[in-house]
């Protein structure tokens, strides 16, 4: 029993229900594993009782929690002695706010409870400025507002009128002991586009443009959202994740997976467009003889796939492009390129430097940073510190890579939204890191050790998944105020106008797998959703970004509900958009039955393409790489099914006039039901538009299949350049019929 509250009081789950009426308990070495990792010795009885003691303790001596959220509506609870003294210190170094608990008060709304050790409370809310008259605030004070204490006639509300940020709490009691927390206070909801939109969903590195080398980068991304905005109509364009990736060693390739990257907090600069920058045209000499030898490759590579059916190659991409940026250096900045970087050194701070000497350490040392030597694996030991030093140069060129990579995602952006798109950009935020990545070294303190998330099993895989992430520990996390989480949102949010969230319901808890183990024998752990949501709300608000969350797959009870209380936008995919009542056979939903605050599409980058789906290809691919749990028929029978279920439906509503039998009609039909669902955001799948049959990731294939290394192609397998996409009849027709169809008010229907 000792162990099990222990776990408790630290989120740790001891059962979880794998299906509905199912417990399933938690392995006791788990729980102490998972407890390890949170810095809670549970190995003994004794050592039980020791942590639960001095938990105890803590609770008693200390003033504040870690963090205080505040959001309006929502009122954390502190306990504090009688008389205690709070101040509140904004975001900006300012004095806003300063009050007393007083015994006695007490409130029913506000943003925030002082419960005094004598039985009354202290209620924050609404600060306009001045000194309290019955309940009224009227004259200023020099420092703030100062507040002696609130009735049950007039409750003080002050802290929710805070300007949205990241504030600090202070407060000191009588007897002179002090305390301070983050205070953050969050907008109750995430900013949603006032019209409706669609667009494109497609993988950046797949699209692949006549300007491209060997890889779609930023520059095809801006040429894609100009015409899809000014020739189509579209809101906003959706990609994969742009995180920096753990670079690749002669014996060891990139991982091309953009969703286990080295860094989440920066962006790869394999996707700049070298002839972009600006100082490629001043090239002069050998330099620029060289260069012009480089662009000439490139087009080889650029070739290879396009007309030879090679992979995309990301090393041999980066390995051109790294070489003709270190060619681009030695161009001297003039003094406004100067300032502009010398800005974005400031506003990145110790985020960029520990990402860039990380960089450099790994070109020296490897990427796996547990083995560097000496005290390097220390982001901040004298060892580091030395290496700062000593790598000031190529320190200098990573943080230069990042910033020539934020200015063209900033152009990819304004680009968008200069063609008339609402939302612009949709950029992607993976769940995770890599181990040995630069996150994971440089935010040490805040990552479990020797822990990585994944998901217990389930009906559709009874092994569970281990996805060699480390997770954030949440204790860790509040101890700072969020401050990682902010920052890493804040950097993705710069140049976009939505994000959309990877596995979002990792926001309230993460199945944790402890090294060594197997998936089935992880636990789940719970973080601090009020919080999580609070600093996700803040972010958005400040760069008035929509915020997707991909909510696929099992889902606790409660989080998608609020989740749409909070305005994060779900996920919904037509082919699982399903009646799961238990009653009988799980029907097609009908356009109306569909939620609203979502984003909705056919497919998706882990799912089949559309017409692979409508063909059964899908199955014949499974079926040729032995993935298969049936036998081939079984698989076939119940997937023609499925298809038939849809294409009845479709032909009821009167969205398949073609009939039956014409894959390019089906195409047209699916997207012609989701816009007569009430979504907010409607996703056309770019490779859908063309036909193509293959899969950008095959969940379940490592080497079996090419995740993440194909172009775009045809419905024949013929890959496809942006300029041929953009003439493509078949693209044309698809995306005339749905800017015919897309109303532009949210709750409007198409007709």
């Amino acid at each position: 029993m000792g162990r099990a509250r222990l776990a408790e009081l630290h989120g740790v789950a001891t059962s979880y229900e794998p299906a509905p009426g199912r417990t399933v308990q938690v392995p006791e070495d788990t729980v102490v594993a998972v407890l390890a990792a949170l810095g809670v010795d549970a190995s003994t009885p004794r050592s039980v009782r020791e942590a639960l003691d001095r938990h105890d303790s803590r609770l008693r001596e200390r003033l504040l929690p870690p963090c205080v959220v505040v959001r309006p509506g929502r009122a954390p609870r502190l306990s504090l002695p009688e008389g205690t003294a709070l101040r509140v210190r904004a975001e900006d170094g300012a004095p806003h706010a300063r009050g007393r608990a007083a015994a006695g008060a007490h409130g029913t709304d506000g943003a925030l409870t002082a419960r005094t050790r004598g039985g009354g409370a202290f209620r924050g809310g609404a600060l306009t400025g001045g000194a309290l008259t019955d309940g009224v605030l009227t004259e200023g004070t020099p420092d703030g507002l100062l507040m002696e204490g609130a009735t049950a006639d007039g409750p003080l509300t002050v802290l929710a009128a805070l300007p949205p940020g990241a504030h600090t709490l202070l407060a000191e009691t009588p007897d002179g002991r002090r305390a301070t927390a983050p205070l953050i206070v969050a907008p109750d909801r995430m900013p949603l586009s006032p019209v409706r939109s669609h667009g494109f969903l497609v993988q950046l590195y797949s699209l692949l443009s006549a300007r491209s080398w060997g890889m779609g980068d930023l520059g095809d991304l801006a040429d894609l959202a100009a015409w899809s905005g000014r020739a189509l109509g579209a809101g906003f364009v959706q990609i994969n994740p742009l995180h920096a990736a753990v670079p690749g060693t002669p014996a060891t390739p990139t991982d091309p997976s953009p969703y286990r990257p080295s860094s989440r907090r920066f962006p790869d600069p394999v996707h700049l467009r070298i002839e972009d920058v600006p100082e490629y045209a001043h090239l002069r000499g050998r330099a620029r003889t060289r260069a012009d030898q480089l662009l000439e490759a490139a087009a080889a590579l650029r070739t290879s796939v396009l007309r030879d059916g090679a992979l995309i190659d990301r090393d041999a991409v980066w390995a051109l492009k790294r070489e003709a940026l270190e060619l681009v250096r030695t161009v001297p900045l003039g003094p406004g390129r100067r300032a502009a970087y010398c800005d974005f050194l400031a506003e990145r701070g110790q985020a960029l430097e520990d990402h860039a000497l990380w960089c450099a350490l790994a070109e020296t040392h490897g990427p796996e940073w547990r083995a560097w030597p000496g005290g390097l694996a220390d982001p901040r030991s004298a060892d580091t510190a030395r290496a700062r030093a000593e790598h000031l140069d190529r320190t200098d060129f990573h943080c230069w890579l990042a910033w020539l990579t934020d200015t063209q995602l900033a152009a990819a952006q304004r680009a968008a939204r200069d063609a008339g798109m609402d939302i612009g950009l949709v950029h992607d935020l993976a769940v995770g890191v890599h181990p040995s990545g630069a996150d994971a070294w440089a935010l040490q303190d805040v990552f479990a050790a020797g822990m990585s998330i994944g998901a217990p099993p389930d009906a559709f895989n009874s092994r569970g998944q281990d996805w060699g992430l480390p997770p954030w520990r949440p204790d860790a996390l509040a101890a700072t105020g969020y401050a990682p989480y902010r920052d890493l949102l804040r950097g993705l949010l710069r140049h976009a106008g939505a994000l959309r969230i990877d596995h979002v319901m990792g926001l309230f808890r993460l199945w944790w797998v402890p090294e060594g183990r197997e998936p089935t024998e992880g636990c789940y752990v719970r973080y601090d959703a009020e919080a999580m949501l609070g600093v996700l709300a803040l972010e958005a608000h400040r760069a008035e970004a929509v915020v997707i969350g991909e909510d696929l797959g099992t889902v606790e009870p409660g989080v998608r509900e609020e989740l749409e209380r909070r305005g994060v936008l779900g996920t919904s995919v037509m082919w699982f958009e399903r009646n799961y009542d238990g009653a009988g056979p799980a029907r097609p939903l009908s356009p109306e039955e569909w939620r609203a605050d979502c984003l909705a599409t056919v497919t998706t980058h882990d799912l089949p393409s559309t017409a692979a789906r409508l063909t059964g290809g899908h199955v014949e691919l499974r079926h040729r790489l032995g993935l298969l749990t049936r036998p081939l028929a079984e698989e076939r029978a119940a997937e023609a099914v499925e298809v038939a279920e849809w294409l009845a439906l479709l032909g009821r509503l009167g969205m398949l006039p073609e009939g039956p039998g014409d894959e390019e009609a089906a195409v047209k039909a699916v997207h012609r039901f989701l816009l007569r669902t009430p979504a907010r955001m409607v996703g056309v799948w770019l490779p859908d538009a063309v036909g193509d049959r293959r899969p950008q990731n095959l969940p379940g294939t490592w080497d079996q299949y090419p995740n993440w290394r194909l172009p775009i192609a045809d419905a024949e397998g013929r890959p496809m350049s942006l300029e041929e996409l953009v003439a493509s009849p078949r693209l044309r027709a698809l995306m005339a019929e749905v800017a015919r169809l897309a109303p532009r008010d949210p709750g409007a229907l198409a007709p």
